[in-house]
């Protein structure tokens, strides 16, 4: 491993306790951009991993969706191994939305630390068409930031309707291991196939705004 890769790596990992402790962000921050990793960077490499999460989270409820329609359209078979298959399927989806927001929170997060060191050294420009400038640019970049976040939490909470259904469909199977729990169920596949469309929908509107932001940050 490099060298300067094993410095990085020591410091986030001293850092992360750290900042589990004391909350210290602006320390963490600093110690980051000390061995040359700035916030703009920083930011841009969450941002993208937000967007790579809700590409898999999206993937994953069509996933969940089709098995859904297969295991619930097919007559016959175990009833414990059609129970297995579907749970399978709603924990995975729930494991990668819990992601999809930790990766917008650590976005956030770093955005703030960001914008509000850019607002702090505007103040310390002698000439004023640079801070005019700066300024401008800053209100550019906040605003698209606004609308990239804003997509990002909407594409979020869609994803609750759809893993509470899921859900209950599954413990309703669980609780009634039989042929006519199966057919009850089928009845809910519309509002499922519903939902999922509404959430892969503003998961591709989130993905698009994540795309846009990077490239102008960039």
């Amino acid at each position: 491993m490099h060298a300067r890769t094993i410095r990085i790596t020591a410091i986030l990992l001293m850092l992360a306790g750290a900042t589990l402790l004391t909350g210290c962000q602006k320390a963490y921050y600093s110690a980051l951009e000390s061995v040359g990793v700035h916030k703009r960077d920083l930011m841009v490499e969450r941002v993208e991993k937000a967007r790579d999460t809700q590409t898999e989270a999206k993937e994953q409820f069509n996933s969940a969706l089709e098995r859904f329609q297969v295991v619930l359209g097919k007559d016959g078979g175990e009833l414990q191994d059609k129970y297995e298959q579907l749970n399978d399927e709603y924990e995975e989806s729930k494991e990668l939305a819990e992601e999809v927001k930790d990766r917008i929170d650590s976005v956030e997060d770093v955005s703030l630390a960001l914008f509000d060191e850019w607002e702090q050294e505007i103040t310390e420009y002698s000439s004023k068409k640079l801070a005019s400038k700066s300024r401008r640019k800053l209100i550019h970049t906040r605003s698209q930031y606004k609308s990239m976040i804003t997509a990002m939490r909407r594409a979020e909470k869609s994803m609750h309707p759809v893993l509470t259904t899921l859900h209950d469909q599954v413990l309703y199977l669980k609780h009634n291991l039989n042929a006519q729990a199966i057919s009850s169920l089928k009845e809910d596949l519309g509002e499922i196939k519903t939902d999922v469309a509404s959430l892969v929908k503003r998961m591709e509107a989130s993905i698009d705004e994540a795309n846009q932001f990077i490239s102008t940050i960039r």
